[in-house]
């Protein structure tokens, strides 16, 4: 069994995750219970920065926290120095609570309210990754009517399909986001921006797909987008100083994924860059990325309870959990793998095969198709592995099951960081149907 940054067995056979004792925290805060080793979360920001550093360019590493967003994330990220990617009113909202800095943080999404563009105004952020005509109609016009400067990146499709699911494969040309590269979307958007009063274009942004383990498909995107760069630098006079090629580095969710590490990426990015820069006469930019999965996906770990188990005769054996799709959509969304283990009994050979079902009423909550375990009982504490990705942020109160509790491991330690919701939970926001003419 593979484990992952900080886990190890401990000596009654239970799996440690930053040096504390998993079955503990199952105790304590009950299941399902997400469990990040804070530790290999701070190993994976110092990598991707020492490795641009090591390499002599400008670049800012951010941490996008679709993947998973809170207060306390937020707080680690901002003390490893990374910048923020956010991507609606209510990530930016947190990220303002969390005090991260302000000039660090960048907004994407491909509908902007204008609300939120109003609130990214307020709070004076460092950029807004724009999207669509749409939104840059927007964005002239709080401009303007604020007499207030705002640096913005054009996001732009550059037409190229990295090898992954296809719902999660957003940089080719048929996708909701960005400007086409090919088509002239992208040079209509420059032209609408470059010379505004108060908008500051400094570069161009594109991310490829999800899940990606090699460089070829990144190497692809940053010569076709410094060419666009240095074509407007040339027939236009203007130089986008920042060239952002997005995230979607993979992990290695199940022994079948082959990862690179992150100065791989990185360093490979930057030699393209750099290639293509002096190719095009043009000044090489400053690199940034936007890492979430491979940041925090396999530092984040999944407890649940084993409750039943059924036998179905010559087809497969089912052991259910306190969970399931409502704290994991991605099997069913996706059909994404995961590997396992018995937390409580970590060292004992695994000798059948279970399908792992949640409690949601669906056929389809299954989140582990075959996993490999020792004969399971009610009572055994299952960690799922690599869910620190997509997990907590998806979670939903289908079947009005409540979200988990959140914890962080780290140095022996633990704390929780975001509490359980409860049954009160679920009904605060609802008043409730009153008939007319009833009495109140």
């Amino acid at each position: 069994m593979h484990l992952y940054g900080t886990q190890s067995i401990n000596e009654k056979g239970h799996l440690t995750i930053g040096g504390v004792d998993t079955v503990d925290l199952a105790a304590q805060y009950g299941t399902p219970l997400f469990v990040y080793d804070i530790a290999l979360f701070r190993e994976r920001a110092q990598a991707f920065q020492q490795t641009f550093q090591n390499e002599q360019v400008g670049y800012q590493v951010a941490y996008a926290s679709k993947a998973f967003s809170g207060i306390a994330i937020y707080q680690v990220a901002a003390q490893e120095g990374l910048s923020l990617d956010v991507v609606s009113g209510g990530e930016l909202y947190t990220a303002i609570q969390s005090g991260y800095p302000k000039e660090k943080i960048h907004f994407h999404g491909n509908n902007k309210s204008q609300a939120e563009i109003d609130m990214a105004f307020d709070e004076e952020i460092g950029c807004i990754v724009v999207d669509n005509f749409h939104e840059i109609d927007l964005l002239k016009k709080t401009a303007e009517r604020r007499q207030q400067r705002m640096k913005i990146l054009l996001r732009v499709t550059p037409g190229i399909e990295a090898h992954t699911h296809d719902y999660i494969t957003t940089g080719q040309e048929d996708s909701k986001f960005g400007f086409d590269l090919n088509n002239g979307q992208a040079d209509r958007a420059f032209e609408e921006t470059h010379a505004h009063e108060f908008l500051d274009l400094i570069g161009l942004h594109c991310h490829i797909g999800s899940q990606i383990f090699d460089t070829a498909a990144f190497q692809m995107a940053s010569e076709k987008l410094l060419l666009k760069m240095a074509a407007w630098q040339q027939n236009h006079s203007y130089t986008c100083t920042v060239l952002n090629l997005g995230g979607g580095f993979g992990i290695r969710y199940t022994e079948e994924d082959a990862p690179l590490e992150p100065a791989v990426y990185v360093k490979d990015m930057i030699r393209t860059v750099k290639t293509a820069s002096e190719g095009a006469g043009f000044p090489v930019p400053e690199i940034w990325i936007e890492p979430g999965r491979s940041l925090i996906g396999d530092a984040g770990t999944t407890l649940y309870t084993v409750g039943s188990t059924k036998d179905v005769p010559d087809t497969r054996r089912y052991a259910a959990v306190d969970g399931g799709m409502s704290d994991n959509i991605r099997p069913a969304l996706y059909g994404a793998k995961y590997s396992s283990l018995l937390a409580n009994r970590a060292q004992e050979q695994a000798g059948q095969v279970y399908t792992i079902a949640g409690k949601c009423c669906e056929s389809g909550d299954k989140l582990i198709e075959e996993a490999e375990l020792p004969e399971v009982t009610a009572g055994d504490i299952l960690a799922v592995f690599c869910t620190g990705a997509y997990g907590y942020s998806m979670a939903s109160n289908y079947n009005r099951i409540t979200r988990p509790a959140v914890v962080f491991a780290e140095g022996g330690k633990h704390q929780l960081v975001i509490r359980r919701e409860s049954f009160e939970d679920l009904i605060k926001n609802e008043v409730g149907y009153m008939q007319e003419g009833a009495k109140r």
